[in-house]
Formats: C-alpha cells, sequence, structure tokens
C-alpha cells in the first residue's frame, strides 16, 4: 500500500467525512480542527471562532486513488468561491482549504487548484497551505452522519453513494 494523508476543510466536517469514506482506495478519515491556535479546541471554542477549521483527514491509498481525484471529489462538494461559508453553515470554522503535509504533493495540488480558479473565473477562496496543526474532534462528531442520518449537510445526500 502507498499511503498518503491529505486533509481538506470543506464546510461542516460531517459531511465531507460521509461522502468522502465512500471512494476505493480512502482507508481512513477523521474528522478534527485545523489551523488554528495551538491547542486543542473543544466544538464549542472552534464554533466560538477559536480560528480553526472543521477539516478532515484522509488517509488513502495512492495506487488505488490519486489525490488529483480526491481534489476533484472535493471541488465537486463546495462552493469554492465562499468565504467562511457552505451551504448554511456560517463563520470561520466552516471556511474550505486543502492542508498538505508533504512537499511532493504541491505540484498535484497546485494543477488542480489553478484548474479550478480557472473554471471559476475567480480567484478561489480555498486555503491552500501547509498543514499546521490537527487536532481530532470529540468522538461523537466520528461518522457522525452513519450515526445520525438525518443530520444536516451542505452536500446532497445523492453524493454519499457516487460509487
Amino acid at each position: 500500500m502507498n499511503r498518503k494523508t491529505i486533509y481538506l476543510a470543506g464546510g461542516c466536517f460531517w459531511g465531507m467525512q460521509k461522502y468522502f469514506d465512500q471512494f476505493n482506495g480512502v482507508e481512513n478519515t477523521e474528522v478534527g480542527y485545523a489551523n488554528g491556535p495551538e491547542q486543542a479546541p473543544s466544538y464549542e471554542d472552534v464554533c466560538g471562532s477559536s480560528g480553526h477549521a472543521e477539516t478532515l483527514r484522509i488517509e488513502y491509498d495512492a495506487d488505488v486513488i490519486t489525490l488529483t481525484q480526491l481534489l476533484k471529489y472535493y471541488f465537486m462538494v463546495i462552493d469554492p468561491l465562499s468565504v467562511n461559508r457552505q451551504g448554511n453553515d456560517r463563520g470561520i470554522q466552516y471556511r474550505t482549504g486543502i492542508y498538505y503535509t508533504e512537499e511532493e504533493q504541491l505540484p498535484e495540488i497546485r494543477a488542480v487548484y489553478d484548474a479550478e480558479e480557472e473554471k471559476a473565473g475567480a480567484k478561489l477562496a480555498v486555503e491552500l497551505m501547509h498543514l499546521q496543526n490537527f487536532f481530532p474532534a470529540e468522538e461523537y462528531h466520528q461518522k457522525y452522519l452513519d450515526k445520525n442520518p438525518a443530520g444536516y449537510c451542505h452536500i446532497p445526500r445523492s453524493y454519499f453513494t457516487l460509487e
């Protein structure tokens, strides 16, 4: 297995996890809080504008699914021009971002990012930066929509069964 990791902030992390869990090659996902102050926040802290983004950590087998494929799926379910908002969720914690940990990922990320920016015809509001920190969210947030199928999500439910 060629295990790699990428961190994606795309609004509410419940739907992001449910969405990415369906794809062959995605080995593990975990929701958490990224790129805020260097201390582990609670969900209440994040909702109170701690500066962290609700983020999904994705471990994937790069021999089965490429980073380019993952990013194309990502752009299918976000509004890349929206600042601090996805669907009905508003606030800095709902900002969008692609956070990487390996410099060799950057050219592939940049190629997809630039193509999306050209398609949009405007500068994207999606942060593209090295991961500063990631703190796993509380257990009740993990696989939330599996435990609470009626929970709110900005991603259309039909997108949870693409594969």
